[in-house]
């Protein structure tokens, strides 16, 4: 175990990110060559081991987080590894882009600060790669059993993963030209270079996953016709639905969905284009909305050289400490300033947001081009405009970062696996059969029959717009219940955090 007392001795220290100057001229990794293994080792060491680790429950994938804390605090870092993948397919992923509920939930939050546990977890996960602990682990034998995984974000990576390990013949099906979904073409790289997506998916082709990419199935590919083909098949096509802003001059030219335009920017770095499409270059740039998608659009248009950039979110500004609402150990809306805001400080000097605040209609010029945006304050809880709190800002680029409302629809998927939507707008799932599913440790002997037979559904598709972390825990509850499924037992884990929503069209 680490020192108890560690806590009351050491200062937390995240690991420093690299100058705002320096990483604004490329589109490395914010903390590219600055993980500092003895400042991480040390900062594992402020860990307490509580009797009842509650950064366990704040992670959804039930990460043993003081377990792997206390390897890297003695520079173990192969069990280090062993204990973060028995939990965790893609350490390197969730280590770069999850907000880490889990150090909100860490037992020093209640009045001190917490463990660095993201930068622990991305440690290892380097580590995991650069010293060969993360070689390809083929199934000693097949089941005979094929699945389909339609979907390649981390929901559909991890179920494949999962469900090729145990022995059955995977293949992941994606309509675009590459494998990763949202970690492909939705997540800058200078949040997670794709070189970490890639070495996984090499990985996954020596275990024995087949990918198969420019598939849109339900269009390119009869769903039905999947379905016969294989034993069992997982959805997890995401939350790719995006919000829109029906405003007077949405029309006009210059103002684009912030997933267009992310991945035109992802393309570059490809190698697609020599340069952007669609490009923040020596213009006035305004994101409207005030999320993570908002943030990466606020950091790309930075790299890209605006002008000015500006973020507009219609929430007022949060407090700088936790509400009474929202008490310990759950996730608190607090003032949070991502490392594309620190950047613009840095620039700029001031925050690019602005809070309680809306749009209420776009202006242009005479060819037809966004020249101004209109706004005004809103007000707190009702969202209406304030009056005599109009004004104009200058937008010769709009990104509506405004998030997602569901799986997308009209290819045909959803008809022909009868796919159904919830409340939520999401493909609806089967709720005694995730019971089953929740209990599937105790009841490794039971079956469950969905009512779409052998359809399951993981990830965004099923839950809606949520957490890269939560993602990979769906997938991976998804692979213990279509093993079961296909089997009768599993001996797949399956996280008792992603079980609070069903798994099975």
């Amino acid at each position: 175990m680490t020192d108890p007392f560690g806590f009351l001795k050491v200062p937390r220290r995240p690991v420093p990110a690299r100058p705002v100057e320096e990483r604004l001229s490329d589109w490395n990794e914010v903390y590219a060559g600055q993980v500092l293994l003895p400042l991480v080792s040390e900062q594992a060491g402020r860990c307490m081991d509580c009797g009842i680790p509650f950064c366990h429950s704040g992670c959804p994938l039930g990460n043993l987080i003081p377990e792997w804390n206390a390897y890297a605090k003695h520079g173990d870092w192969r069990a280090a590894a062993e204990r973060l993948h028995a939990t965790n397919n893609f350490p390197e992923f969730t280590g770069r882009l999850c907000p880490a509920p889990c150090e909100d939930a860490c037992v020093l939050a209640i009045n001190a600060d917490p463990v660095t546990i993201k930068n622990v977890e991305q440690a290892i996960a380097d580590q995991i790669w650069e010293h060969g602990y993360a070689s390809p682990q083929p199934p000693e034998r097949l089941s005979g059993k094929s699945v389909a995984v339609i979907g390649s974000g981390p929901a559909g990576l991890a179920a494949a993963q999962q469900l090729t390990r145990t022995g059955h013949t995977v293949a992941v099906y994606e309509r675009a030209d590459r494998i990763g979904g949202l970690l492909r073409y939705g997540i800058p790289a200078f949040k997670m270079e794709k070189r970490h997506l890639d070495r996984r998916i090499e990985q996954m082709r020596a275990e024995g996953t087949k990918f198969r990419t420019g598939v849109d199935v339900g269009h390119d590919l009869d769903a039905t016709e999947l379905r016969r083909r294989h034993d069992a098949v997982v959805v997890a096509v995401g939350a790719t639905l995006q919000r829109e802003l029906p405003v007077p001059g949405r029309e006009l030219c210059g103002i684009h969905q912030a997933m267009d335009y992310l991945t035109l920017a992802n393309r570059v770095g490809e190698g697609d284009y020599a340069s952007p499409p669609v490009t923040a270059e020596g213009k006035h740039v305004v994101i409207v909305g005030g999320g993570d998608t908002g943030s990466d659009c606020l950091g790309t248009a930075l790299r890209q050289g605006a002008v000015s950039v500006m973020q507009l979110d219609i929430n007022p500004e949060p407090g700088g400490s936790r509400p009474d609402a929202e008490p310990w150990p759950t996730y608190p809306k607090v003032y949070r300033i991502s490392h594309a805001h620190e950047e613009a400080r840095g620039r700029e000097g001031t925050d690019p947001r602005v809070f309680a605040s809306a749009t209420f209609r776009f202006e242009g010029d005479p060819a037809g081009h966004v020249r101004a945006l209109h706004l005004s304050e809103v007000e707190p809880g009702r969202r209406r405009p304030r009056p005599g709190t109009e004004r104009i800002i200058p937008a010769e680029l709009v990104l509506l970062a405004l998030g997602f409302s569901g799986p997308e629809g009209g290819s045909g998927l959803m008809e022909q696996l009868r796919l159904t939507l919830d409340e939520r707008q999401n493909f609806a799932r089967d709720a005694a059969f995730a019971a089953e599913t929740a209990e599937s440790t105790e009841r490794a002997g039971t079956t469950g029959r969905p009512a779409v037979d052998g359809v399951f559904v993981a990830g965004d598709a099923g839950r809606g717009q949520s957490l890269v972390v939560w993602a990979i825990a769906e997938g991976r509850s998804a692979a213990a219940a279509a093993d079961r499924y296909l089997t009768g037992s599993t001996v797949l884990p399956a996280p008792v955090a992603a079980t609070d929503r069903p798994l099975v069209a």
